[in-house]
């Protein structure tokens, strides 16, 4: 399909009569917004159909009811229409399109213990890309991240719960061969940064390298976008992963990471600095965004 701009406006205040009969053309429109919600990389506004689609949406309820319908039968739960994010839809737990967080570990390593690393990369990620309520809240927010950061931000989050353990004196070191016994943070903090190469390439089970393997899935999904190759690669937030990260705010695990006041802001930049005294916190293991367990 030949991409052309698409300038949005207000719609029209025109409606279909609500007893109007749902025909098999507008079942497939229906399914046809559905597929283009599907495919996160799409703009609306590049898109002549997708754009009149939306608009249909937004323009006739009785339309809607069926798109939404349509998205609920496929297991998928939509988050937002509108120009900005297209047809925004997450999957629920017992739909065919949910990626679980096992299935994208085993792609990514035999490993079962970077199961806790791979959930906790993407952890970090989002709490990195909105650590303040507000700024989920505020549509216009655009949150960066970058490898190396999101590396820094978990290891001194190590740092801090490593201390809090020491100082309650709790065992740091779990018995081996047991790493579901031992906290994510734990295995973390054991973890090289970049491993070791002739010729210094990370290692993909490096936490840079499984941080690497995040950010590509999220900007494969849509949910950043690469903007340069600084600290092993610096990217933002797109108005889909916002909506996503909204979805999955209750997370415990999220709330309490950036509870631990490692990540203060200031000017809506997220930065590093010494974490002032706050209760003690416990990081979830195995809480990946955007995965089901």
């Amino acid at each position: 399909m030949t991409e052309q701009h698409v300038e949005w406006s207000e719609p029209d205040a025109v409606a279909a009569p609500a007893n109007a009969p749902v025909t098999p053309a507008d079942a497939a429109d229906a399914a046809r917004l559905v597929a283009f919600g599907l495919q996160p990389k799409l703009q609306p506004a590049r898109d002549q159909e997708y754009a009149e689609l939306l608009r249909r949406y937004r323009e006739d309820p009785a339309f809607a009811r069926l798109a939404d319908a349509v998205a609920a039968g496929l297991g998928l739960v939509v988050l937002e229409v509108s120009p900005r994010a297209g047809m925004a839809v997450t999957a629920a737990e017992d739909s065919v399109f949910a990626v679980r967080m096992g299935d994208y570990a085993r792609r990514t390593s035999a490993d079962s213990a970077d199961r806790f690393l791979h959930g906790l990369a993407h952890l970090a990620v989002a709490a990195m890309a909105f650590p303040r309520p507000e700024d989920l809240a505020d549509d216009g927010y655009i949150g960066r991240v970058s490898v190396n950061g999101v590396d820094a931000f978990v290891r001194q989050a190590c740092r801090r719960l490593e201390e809090r353990a020491e100082e309650q004196g709790e065992n740091t070191d779990p018995a081996t061969g047991a790493p579901s016994l031992e906290a994510a943070w734990r295995i973390w903090a054991r973890r090289s940064s970049t491993g070791a190469t002739k010729d210094a390439r990370r290692l993909s089970g490096s936490t840079t390298g499984i941080i690497g393997k995040a950010v590509a899935f999220l900007t494969d999904s849509g949910f950043l976008q690469r903007t340069g190759d600084d600290s092993g690669g610096t990217y933002r937030t797109t108005a889909r992963y916002q909506l996503q990260v909204r979805d999955m705010a209750g997370s415990a695990a999220m709330a309490e990471l950036l509870e631990l006041g490692v990540v203060p802001v200031t000017d809506g930049t997220p930065t590093l600095l010494p974490a002032e005294h706050t209760d003690d916190l416990e990081l979830v293991a195995d809480a990946g965004l955007p995965f089901h367990s």
